[in-house]
């Protein structure tokens, strides 16, 4: 099944369920489509329009190119990168921290991956909530947010807070989402966020305590306005009936998403304990990734709380950061496709062989999933998120399917190896996996993004008021100009 078919699948699925909740026949409204339909005698405007456009376009990306080679004439870290592919150090964090090497006699000596949050190792936190057969998401954010572990009566507290606020305001759902579909739901989460500056009454106080109620608002109805978003495309966009569910308070935020986006509301407890791991495991990723960078710089200049959170979402929805784990589905159905034994490892590489050497699949000559720009040996996430896959594809009938995904992570390094001649540690990063488990999950491939953001918001809030607290300039680094001066021409002397 390829990525077109998954997602058809996966709203065809949603359509023919019935659930308890609201449903809106789709005749109520036109389609978006039919909306925005032009006249036919239109088409022929719109292609010279077009055609001056492209015209335009060829002008501006040649006088935007820029020599390669100046880059190290001025000795310039694009990408913010070191020659050794680490990242250029602009600030300091207590919140977030990556460890996947050691440096000896000014040598990256690569090691086991290590997530840190506050201090305390990822994995030894999801031992203990899972261990306690609790959910650990809140707790998670609590940590994040606060800089301290939570007793029991402040968890209680904290989750408290989150569920008084998981509905939207009145009327909100109804003008700004069902009124207003948006076939990505990253924007739709955007323009909310942008929205509800507007029906907050202290919206530009920058105060901690402020900051503090609108993440905890924030971090509590994103789950909402996604699963709500999602429902509006489908409508709109994919001739489904509408369904909405209300956010329920006793629930944790994965068992809530899985409520709101289910037709029937249905969900089984490893359900909701994978996608509960998933979300801790994407919350905080240290300040360095760059929708948190984003947060960090554009909290530096004094603005609100929701401007800086619309600008962290429109830097992940962006595919080289937060879609990379939908370019693993399409690949592994590309896989699928066209290696005929799964479980024939000598067919599998030569067809990896092949994606390498830019003659299958989308010729980038990536595997996607496989690699990571901090992480050596493993990427801690994939670790876990592994282990638990393999459970849910055990349950769900996916493990055929799941050992093809074992198979590809063990054999691409030696591949990339051999067709690259390239001998460095190479590990699977928490994408290769995270899309599978959406899949077996019956989450449609729109909500994998947003998924990313309902978990990363915690992380984004925490470095807010990190920055609010202790940073004390905006920041603002340097481009040095490399255009040749030239005078201005009189307009009948142009060409």
């Amino acid at each position: 099944m390829n990525y077109s078919e998954l997602t058809n699948k996966t709203t065809n699925n949603f359509a023919n369920s019935m659930g308890n909740g609201h449903s809106t026949d789709k005749s109520t409204y036109k389609s978006t489509g039919e909306l925005n339909n032009k006249p036919a005698n239109e088409s022929t405007g719109r292609d010279k329009v077009d055609a001056l456009i492209a015209k335009q376009a060829s002008i501006a990306e040649k006088n935007n190119h820029i020599e390669p080679a100046l880059y190290g004439k001025h000795n310039v870290k694009i990408g913010l990168r070191n020659s050794d592919g680490t990242g250029v150090l602009v600030g300091l964090t207590r919140i977030g921290d990556v460890f996947a090497y050691v440096m000896k006699n000014n040598t990256k000596i690569p090691m086991e991956g290590k997530l840190i949050c506050r201090g305390i190792d990822i994995s030894e936190m999801v031992q203990g909530f899972q261990k306690e057969k609790r959910f650990g998401f809140e707790e998670c954010s609590y940590l994040l947010l606060f800089g301290e572990l939570p007793n029991k009566r402040e968890l209680e507290e904290f989750e408290q807070m989150l569920a008084e606020n998981r509905e939207l305001p009145e009327g909100f759902a109804r003008d700004l989402i069902l009124k207003a579909p948006s076939r990505n739901i990253m924007n739709k989460l955007a323009r909310c966020v942008l929205a509800a500056y507007s029906y907050d009454e202290n919206p530009d106080d920058t105060s901690i305590p402020n900051v503090i109620r609108q993440s905890i608002k924030l971090i509590a109805q994103f789950p909402t306005i996604a699963a709500y978003g999602y429902q509006a495309l489908a409508h709109y966009y994919k001739g489904q009936s509408l369904y909405t569910h209300k956010p329920q308070p006793h629930l944790s935020t994965a068992e809530n998403i899985l409520h709101m986006i289910r037709p029937d509301c249905k969900y089984t407890r490893i359900e909701a304990e994978v996608l509960d791991l998933a979300l801790v495991l994407h919350a905080e990723h240290g300040g360095g990734n760059n929708s948190t960078f984003t947060i960090h710089v554009v909290s530096s200049t004094g603005t609100d709380t929701y401007s800086a959170i619309a600008a962290g979402l429109g830097s992940l929805k962006g595919p080289k950061h937060g879609g990379a784990n939908i370019k693993v589905m399409m690949m592994m159905d590309d896989v699928k496709e066209n290696v005929k034994d799964w479980e024939d490892e000598e067919e599998i590489e030569k067809y990896l062989e092949k994606i390498i050497r830019k003659e299958a699949f989308d010729k980038s000559g990536l595997i996607y999933g496989m690699g990571h720009a901090v992480y050596t040996l493993s990427d801690p996430r994939a670790v876990m998120l592994k282990k638990k896959a393999g459970e849910l594809a055990r349950e769900k009938g996916f493990y055929n399917e799941f050992q093809l995904f074992e198979r590809v992570e063990k054999l691409s390094p030696k591949v990339f190896c051999k067709v690259k001649n390239i001998n460095k540690p190479m590990c699977a990063n928490v994408d290769f996996y995270s899309g599978f488990v959406y899949k077996m999950l019956n989450i449609p491939v729109e909500l994998y993004t947003p998924i990313f953001a309902i978990a990363r918001i915690s992380g984004w809030c925490a470095h807010r008021i990190e920055e609010l607290v202790d940073g004390s300039k905006i920041i603002r680094p340097a481009y040095m100009n490399v255009e040749v001066p030239r005078g201005y021409v009189p307009m009948n002397e142009r060409e």
